[in-house]
């Protein structure tokens, strides 16, 4: 078909639903000349992606950095030192065994005891969109809501000072660039790279401290963890720290951000939601299916591999769209329905299979304690602002700001 899918294109990446559908009936495992890569869009696909991890890499840091200039240059060489620790970018058995002392951290018990100080955060977030209300100062729910909470937690759960946010804030934002945006910015490689190396640096001090004296937080549990076969490096721990860090408070932004913009959009679900706090786990699944914080999954094709008639050559990129899979109508009634009591909710948005966001349980929390706060005490927020601009991003979706009136 003669028909690209871009997300590089601002209309498609505002609104890039109506193209999932068209893709998902006409061309589900579509290449686009334009992202040179494979657009793969239907519920069965993106699920199969997602799990095969024999024929589909999730390292896709490896090939890319290889045909870099930059990489060729040496210039970006802490985005290669620290990001290729993530878990996200690796595969069996490199990502194994780090999942498996990443594990050992990271636990149900030590996300609910999270939970009094999430309460907390959100109260604190409340009472300054308030006090700013009362002042006549205009209020931005990412600025000062759905950015500094999942932010705020995840500094508090590794050990971070409260104080570091503004700094944290710039170089989340520098790695950002690099992580999934899909226009070409003539310097994002470099940004990234300072984001990566300070980031790293600050990181690594945190480290030092906690190998000296450890403290009750993630940083010291990382330091300390360890089986009978090895423990963390150094590199490997500051590498989970920034994967923590951005990715612990990206994608939660995202989501509490895009929920409440569809709640507001849908106002009777919104008021759904005020009537009866008790949907508020409903809400937040529908929050994660409708319009999701992570949109697609990258990946790179490890040998040659058949979809839907269409062969997919070793080497290629594919991206799995999770936000198109979960509005697939074969698999989700009234797929392009915004209900937040929707009884039946078997999206993708956290993954599938071994590479299944290990932060989910952090962040369906913090989103539940966002939903039921927020009805109870500004039950008539509003937008006040006109349409929002998204995120230049293949992978983060989310909006860059949203203007209410309280």
């Amino acid at each position: 078909m003669s028909y690209v899918f871009d997300l590089g294109n601002p209309a498609t990446n505002a609104d890039p639903f109506p193209e999932f559908a068209r893709l998902r009936a006409e061309d589900p495992v579509h290449w686009s000349p334009a992202m040179k890569a494979w657009i793969v869009t239907r519920y069965a696909d993106v699920k199969q992606v997602a799990l095969n991890n024999r024929q589909i890499s999730a390292d896709r840091l490896t090939p890319f950095f290889k045909t870099n200039g930059e990489y060729q240059r040496g210039s970006i060489q802490s985005l290669v030192r620290y990001l290729n620790h993530w878990m996200v970018f690796r595969d069996p058995p490199d990502h194994t065994r780090l999942r498996r002392l990443f594990n050992k951290a990271f636990t149900p018990t030590s996300v609910e005891n999270l939970r009094p100080n999430i309460e907390d955060i959100v109260g604190l977030l409340i009472d300054g969109m308030a006090a700013k209300a009362r002042r006549g100062e205009p209020v931005d729910f990412i600025a000062d809501f759905a950015y500094p909470l999942p932010a705020t937690v995840i500094m508090d759960l590794l050990g971070v000072p409260r104080s570091d946010l503004d700094r944290v804030k710039v170089w989340s934002d520098d790695i950002a660039l690099f992580i999934g945006t899909a226009q070409v910015a003539g310097n994002k490689y470099l940004r990234a790279e300072q984001g990566a190396r300070e980031m790293a640096g600050y990181f690594r001090g945190l480290v030092e401290a906690r190998t000296a004296a450890p403290a009750d937080d993630m940083i010291s549990h990382l330091v300390l963890a360890r089986d009978d076969r090895d423990a963390l490096s150094t590199d490997e721990i500051i590498g989970t720290c920034i994967l923590l860090l951005f990715a612990g408070h990206e994608t939660t932004t995202n989501l509490i951000g895009n929920g409440f913009l569809h709640s507001m959009r849908h106002r009777e679900q919104w008021e759904r939601l005020v009537a009866d706090p008790s949907l508020a786990d409903s809400a937040v699944e529908e929050f994660l299916r409708y319009d999701g914080p992570s949109g697609a999954l990258a990946r790179v094709a490890a040998a040659d591999i058949e979809m839907r008639g269409r062969t997919i050559r070793e080497g290629q990129r594919v991206f799995a769209f999770m936000n198109s899979a979960n509005r697939d109508p074969e698999v989700i009634e009234e797929s392009e329905r915004f209900d937040i009591g929707r009884p039946q909710n078997p999206h993708l948005t956290f993954g599938h299979g071994i590479h299944f966001c290990l932060g989910a349980p952090l962040a369906r929390l913090e989103a539940r304690i966002a939903a039921v706060r927020l009805a109870e005490r500004l039950p008539g927020i509003r937008l006040a602002g006109g349409e929002p601009e998204w995120h230049d991003s293949l992978i983060l979706r989310g909006v860059k700001s949203l203007p209410v009136a309280l």
